[in-house]
């Protein structure tokens, strides 16, 4: 399981009441500690403080919650950079392929999936993952470019309806000033999952891209980027820059 920002945010709360005899049945009131993951933490945490209620003081169950939540939030802060292809593989030169990322990212979203792509195509075993990744309740937002606002660069069906079987998925677009942006593109290519997994390269959602074409990225997990990337990407929405696309 990840630890994640927010399920550290919870951990005072949860020390503070190890000392006065913790109750796992009952939950800190503080509206700021609630949001995704919360629920899984604090049943995790009961089971540990449960455990420990009869043959550890609660001081020492206290510090060892520390020290467990230190060591995993410092494996999530270790930074690891691999590169990702498409295309002919080189048997000296061991790389990730691309299709494979793709669907791990998508798979290892447990509460929030942010993803962006020119042009998308139908892609079953994306979309597949994506329907599963809504089902597991991971809040799931695909930025496409449209017909229109590609300038008849691209051709064929709306960019859209690649996702129409993935109802779940919420899909945005550039909300462009044509006056003050013309011949500008939505044009970046990547995937964030829960702001520690990052894959980000030249590959459009399609299976072209993840399986034919030669296509280069790279994959990176934990750190900064992952978490800037996502955060940007939801700023965008909430200053209207992108907007929500019908589909």
């Amino acid at each position: 399981m990840k630890v994640s920002a927010i399920r550290i945010a919870f951990l005072p709360a949860i020390f503070g009441r190890i000392p006065e005899g913790y109750n796992p049945s009952v939950r800190p009131e503080d509206p700021a500690h609630a949001g995704p993951g919360v629920d899984v933490f604090h049943a995790e945490v009961s089971v540990v403080a449960h455990r420990h209620s009869e043959s550890v003081p609660p001081a020492e169950a206290a510090a060892y919650l520390r020290g467990y939540v230190a060591a995993r939030q410092k494996a999530r802060d270790i930074v690891r950079v691999r590169t990702v292809w498409s295309g002919p593989s080189t048997p000296a030169v061991p790389v990730r392929a691309t299709a494979q990322v793709l669907i791990e990212v998508v798979n290892a979203a447990e509460h929030e999936l942010l993803a962006m792509t020119y042009a998308a195509r139908p892609y079953p075993a994306l979309v597949r993952a994506l329907t599963e990744a809504v089902d597991r309740g991971a809040q799931t937002h695909v930025v496409v470019e449209t017909l229109a606002g590609a300038g008849g660069l691209l051709s064929g069906k709306e960019p859209a309806d690649a996702f129409a079987l993935a109802p779940g998925v919420k899909l945005w677009t550039w909300a462009r000033n044509p006056a003050q942006q013309t011949r500008s593109r939505q044009h970046a290519k990547l995937a964030v999952a829960d702001r520690h997994t990052l894959f980000l390269g030249s590959a459009n959602l399609t299976e072209s891209a993840a399986r034919r074409n030669i296509e280069a990225g790279v994959l990176v997990t934990g750190g900064e980027a992952p978490r800037r990337a996502a955060e940007h990407i939801v700023e965008l929405q909430r200053l209207g820059v992108l907007e929500p696309l019908q589909h």
